[in-house]
């Protein structure tokens, strides 16, 4: 399958900048595979939509606040850094190995970070950055892959308080505000995490989880509808570009996952009885692909998945999933596409737009049934 099958223009008003008042209150789009019919709801009504017996499967991973907008020491410019994870004794050999290589002093382990940078000039290895009294020396580029820099945080609090005071929520490109604007960094904090987050380490939200209120939840467990949750930590990579004509030639990033005996339990117990795994999210969805049997089980596991699903793909676990309206041309477009078929993914986005549904991280949801 070609790269460039979803091609549409979505229209920047249509892009949500912001969430909707209520995470219960945004648009759903369901649409059902066996029957080709599209129909139309608020996410509050997914208890009714879904039958006793189901389990819901979330992703209960929590967005770090890990973007800073900072200075450079040689001109003033601004910078922005993405910081995405701590460097530790968890990762042995590369970033010694990388570390050797910038032939710079070994920070403190403990204030060594993965980050990726903006800047309107080229940022070379040596330089050092400032925000409120911390410095960010840029130790060498490409030390983890293309435009990934290792860099060394020193702040009188310690680098990790230094994060927890002034990074704000690593919100997607598409989302264009003033960077000198706050007025929305308190909302970020809270909207932009799950109501189920728990285990801190992702860079994006796995956004359609974003929905879910405690009362939907609570309607869901009082039809019959069973909850269970993974964690696979969404990195940078999920807006990389396809760049590959082709499908089958896209490299894909690799991302983090724990798949617990709870989750594995649930599912099993779900199989014997009959009901669905309603997967909620690509993010879970890349998950349980990755892990299950032919059987449609969840051995208890944790690793990292580079998985790309497109059409075709047999899903082995995922019996329903809910996603959010993504990207064109996207890695997320196109796991979708395998669950609905390219037909009828090409007819719900052109319903989407033709109907002002919201897109994107902020954006309305879509839930896929049989």
């Amino acid at each position: 399958m070609r790269s460039d099958t979803f091609t549409f223009q979505i229209p920047p008003g249509r892009i949500a900048q912001v969430p909707a008042d209520r995470r219960d209150e945004s648009r759903l789009m369901v649409v059902r595979r066996g029957a080709a019919v599209i129909e139309h709801h608020t996410f509050k009504d997914l208890p009714q939509l879904l039958n006793a017996g189901d389990l819901l499967l979330l992703n209960n991973t929590r967005v770090k606040p890990c973007r800073l907008h900072m200075q450079r020491t040689s001109t003033g410019g601004q910078v922005e850094l993405f910081v995405i994870r701590r460097i530790g004794e968890h990762e042995p050999g590369q970033p010694d190995e990388a570390l050797a290589k910038s032939g710079a002093q070994a920070p403190d382990r403990p204030a060594t970070y993965e980050a990726l940078t903006g800047s309107g000039g080229r940022l070379e290895a040596g330089e050092r950055l400032q925000l409120e009294g911390a410095t960010v020396a840029l130790l060498q580029r490409d030390a983890f892959g293309p435009g990934h820099w290792l860099v060394s945080i020193e702040a009188q609090a310690g680098a990790d308080e230094f994060l927890r005071q002034h990074a704000k929520m690593p919100l997607p490109p598409y989302i264009r505000r003033d960077k000198a604007d706050d007025r929305h960094a308190n909302l970020d904090r809270e909207r932009y995490q799950t109501v189920v987050a728990e285990h801190e380490g992702a860079v994006a939200a796995p956004t359609a989880g974003l929905h879910f209120t405690p009362e939907v939840l609570n309607a869901c467990a009082a039809a019959g509808i069973a909850r269970t949750a993974i964690t696979l930590h969404t990195g940078p990579g999920t807006f990389r570009p396809l760049k590959a004509p082709t499908l089958e030639k896209h490299d894909m990033h690799a991302e983090s996952f724990v798949v617990p005996e709870t989750a594995s339990g649930a599912v099993q117990q779900t199989r014997a009885q009959g009901g669905r795994v309603v997967v909620v999210g690509t993010t879970s969805c890349r998950t349980v692909e990755t892990v299950a049997n032919e059987r449609g089980l969840l051995p208890a596991s944790e690793g990292e998945t580079r998985l790309f699903i497109y059409p075709p793909w047999r899903f082995r676990c995922s019996d329903a999933l809910l996603t959010n309206f993504h990207l064109p041309n996207s890695t997320l477009i196109f796991l979708v596409a395998a669950w609905l078929g390219e037909s009828l993914t090409r007819q719900a986005y052109e319903t989407a737009l033709a109907g002002e549904y919201r897109f994107f991280s902020y954006g309305d949801a879509m839930l896929c049934l049989p």
